[in-house]
């Protein structure tokens, strides 16, 4: 395995095969991001040899100084706007300026789902409220930052954030109370309440 900055070096000198090793290197990483922006893999992939088109052709404002991970999630993230954008799949609920607490209740049913489960979940959340959760939840952005990318106001990014955790907390509920109405496992119960 090279070192990364010998890596970018070699894509800022567009040597294809440092791009190849990048690409190989950086793959997997890149493509669950995508997975959370995306309906399906197909959307993924599209997302991300976009993303990686536009690494490459950034690549000199890359600061070496800074993760390169770092870098590359947010460009991920940022061609998965462009993207659903693109698709005008992406409807902003109305800003609020105050975001409730959602309360407890589902600790118990979170704890007894997986991480795939859960990303199941979300993976069914509207557009905009699954770009907004992922984000700010996944990513770590900010709500200021999460508004300037776009181009939303900040409240509008919390109230989105809200109505994606409160439409988390009711599916996630629901698949508890089947639980416990059923002797089924829960990835089932899960796939019951998608929709």
């Amino acid at each position: 395995m090279n070192d990364i900055a010998d890596i970018v070096d070699g894509c800022r000198q567009w040597k294809r095969g440092s791009q190849e090793e990048l690409y190989r290197q950086f793959y997997g990483y890149a493509m669950a991001i995508c997975l959370r922006y995306a309906n399906h893999k197909e959307e993924a992939v599209e997302i991300l040899n976009d993303g990686f088109l536009k690494v490459f052709t950034h690549i000199s404002t890359y600061d070496t100084s800074r993760p390169f991970k770092s870098w590359l999630a947010r460009i991920m993230a940022n061609t998965a706007i462009d993207h659903l954008r693109a698709q005008k799949r992406l409807l902003f609920a109305e800003d609020i300026n105050k975001v409730y607490d959602l309360g407890s209740g589902s600790d118990d049913a979170i704890d007894k789902l997986s991480v795939d489960e859960l990303l199941t979940l979300v993976q069914e959340l509207p557009p905009a409220y699954k770009m907004v959760f992922n984000l700010y939840v996944m990513e770590g952005f900010q709500h200021q930052q999460i508004a300037s990318m776009l181009g939303i106001s900040e409240g509008t990014s919390k109230s989105n954030l809200f109505k994606a955790k409160r439409i988390l907390k009711e599916k996630i509920e629901r698949a508890a109370s089947f639980l416990k109405n059923d002797n089924d496992d829960l990835p089932a119960q899960v796939a019951k309440v998608k929709k």
